[in-house]
């Protein structure tokens, strides 16, 4: 039943991904959760498909020159490390049957915190033109925990530093997507290669996903241009609020529910993208 939807969820997901700047994992990961694949496979299968919807967004991103190359290069730096970090972490939450339990948790307490910290915080005046004296050291620590995270999880680590990069390095949200989907491939490379020496995936659904992820990335990622940074901010947070609740509908056992209310949201958002671009497009045909 599920290779039936693999491809549009790919899809989805993965103009989500382009849009946000978070590799795909972070809504991935805890479908597939809900779903009752392993946490382990759900993980490995998460990092392959953010492998390919950040390396397809960010093509997008660096051909419109949103990005910030230096930061990029720490972050993916110190984000490679960051994985190796939780490598033993993992490998002791699983063999003591800590990892689905400890996995939801740290999800709902880190949605939950940066839906509250994106919709609390407003725009800094003056805030593009900070973005040449960004702080090397708070740089390497967002790298460090977005890798951790990412490996721990099985997430791009671009929901965890997307919000950083935007509140504590004061970068504006379209160069903190850029800057984040583009470090994130480094990332989630060295995760992906350290999951797959130990688990084995579904092939047949991997690919089906990650041939959504790559053709539904460059479209979220161009999506960005038909919104404000404001609206980003504010949709970012609504899509951690829902996953957040359908995490702690599978906590209380109404997975279903949960799965319910996340794809709801999906459906939503790529039903707004769809309009905005066709109203786009109808716009342009009438100019001409």
């Amino acid at each position: 039943m599920l290779l039936l939807f693999a491809l549009p969820a790919g899809l989805a997901i993965g103009a989500i991904s382009g849009f946000f700047g978070v590799g795909g994992g972070f809504l991935l990961t805890p479908i597939l959760l809900l779903l009752g694949y392993p946490p382990a496979m759900a993980i490995t299968i998460s990092l392959l498909y953010s492998m390919s919807t950040s390396i397809s967004g960010a093509l997008t991103y660096i051909q419109s020159k949103n990005i910030l190359l230096k930061t990029t290069i720490f972050l993916a730096i110190s984000g490679m490390f960051g994985t190796q970090l939780a490598n033993p972490v993992i490998l002791y939450l699983t063999e003591n049957g800590l990892d689905d339990t400890v996995i939801s948790i740290l999800y709902l307490f880190l949605l939950g915190y940066f839906s509250i910290s994106m919709l609390s915080k407003t725009p800094h005046k003056g805030q593009n033109s900070v973005t040449s004296s960004i702080s090397l050291l708070r740089t390497i620590l967002i790298g460090l925990l977005g890798g951790f995270i990412s490996s721990i999880l099985g997430v791009g680590g671009g929901f965890v530093m997307v919000p950083l990069l935007i509140n504590v390095l004061r970068i504006p949200a379209r160069l903190a997507v850029g800057t984040s989907l583009t470090s994130i491939f480094f990332i989630v490379s060295t995760g992906f290669f350290s999951y797959i020496q130990t688990v084995t995936i579904p092939l047949t659904l991997a690919i089906l996903l990650v041939i959504g992820a790559v053709v539904g990335a460059r479209f979220g990622a161009g999506m960005t241009a038909f919104f404000s940074e404001e609206v980003m901010k504010k949709l970012l947070a609504a899509l951690y609020f829902f996953t957040m609740i359908s995490i702690l509908f599978k906590l209380l056992h109404h997975a279903t529910s949960g799965l319910l209310l996340l794809s709801g949201y999906i459906v939503t958002l790529s039903v707004l993208f769809l309009y905005q671009y066709c109203t786009k497009k109808k716009r342009l045909f009438f100019l001409e």
